[in-house]
């Protein structure tokens, strides 16, 4: 909802949301802000049919099934929303192990190329490259291995040795690696 109100405020005077982006109350696509806002919602990725939808509403219900009713689960409007806090909110998870040695031959190489393909990608900001799903967790381990450890700002260790203080245990002690800023 927040692009909503954000294309709203920025498009001087908010007549009109792109088209497939947000649906009235009864379901119907609409262009109007307002109609999203007032008992509408988001469509699922994809936006209306024609621009295929349909693939973001299937995997809406994927998730559903497998985060919901296979976890024994709330799941659709029986979730609760944040605000009522009267019963649990009994939200489940799914976790799919998959052997990809039992499909396809060749999966790390041609996972591989895909990654190569993804990462060689020309960049909308040439100082920010195109990474793959788990790059900056790499690059902050890089990182944490060349300073020695994991940094931390000076606050945080303040905060922490005070905390440390408190219950009787040993402060943190700090080093040349620090970040102040």
């Amino acid at each position: 909802m927040f692009l909503v109100l954000r294309w709203s405020s920025m498009s001087g005077g908010g007549d009109t949301i792109p088209e497939g982006w947000g649906c009235d109350a009864q379901g119907k696509l609409t262009t109007d802000p307002k109609k999203v806002l007032s008992g509408g919602g988001l469509v699922p990725v994809g936006g209306s049919e024609a621009t295929g939808g349909y693939k973001g509403y299937g995997l809406g219900m994927m998730v559903e099934v497998f985060c919901g009713i296979l976890a024994g689960a709330q799941y659709s409007n029986h979730v609760r929303t944040w605000k009522v806090t009267d019963r649990v909110a009994n939200l489940g998870q799914c976790f799919v192990a998959i052997n990809p040695e039992n499909f396809a031959a060749g999966f790390a190489d041609r996972m591989s190329d895909l990654l190569s393909i993804q990462r060689g990608m020309e960049p909308a900001d040439p100082s920010c490259p195109v990474l793959a799903a788990g790059d900056p967790e790499r690059m902050n381990m890089k990182k944490c291995e060349e300073m020695g450890g994991i940094p931390y700002h000076i606050n945080v260790v303040n905060y922490m040795n005070e905390c440390a203080k408190r219950v009787g245990v040993s402060p943190l002690l700090p080093c040349d690696n620090l970040i102040s800023n």
